[in-house]
């Protein structure tokens, strides 16, 4: 589970740093790249985890503990 949440770690920070250079494109664009992202989290881990139940739930945890650690950063900065 460690390792999957990592590599989810890395993909959003690959979001995010896709998001912020295309800061003026549709928002409708950055949806549909947002599910593309989500889609290729759980791919990678329910490759590793075998278990698609238990994947979904890492996916959706390192997504919210990272929405979390981005907005603090955001309201601190």
């Amino acid at each position: 589970m460690y390792a999957v949440m990592l590599l989810q770690f890395i993909i959003w920070s690959g979001y995010t740093l896709i998001e912020w250079l295309s800061k003026h494109d549709h928002p409708i664009y950055n949806g549909i790249m947002f599910l593309v992202f989500f889609y290729l989290a759980i791919i990678i881990g329910n490759h590793i985890m075998k278990s698609t139940r238990k994947t979904f739930f890492i996916t959706v945890l390192s997504l919210a503990i990272y929405g979390s650690i981005h907005m603090t950063m955001s309201f601190i900065s």
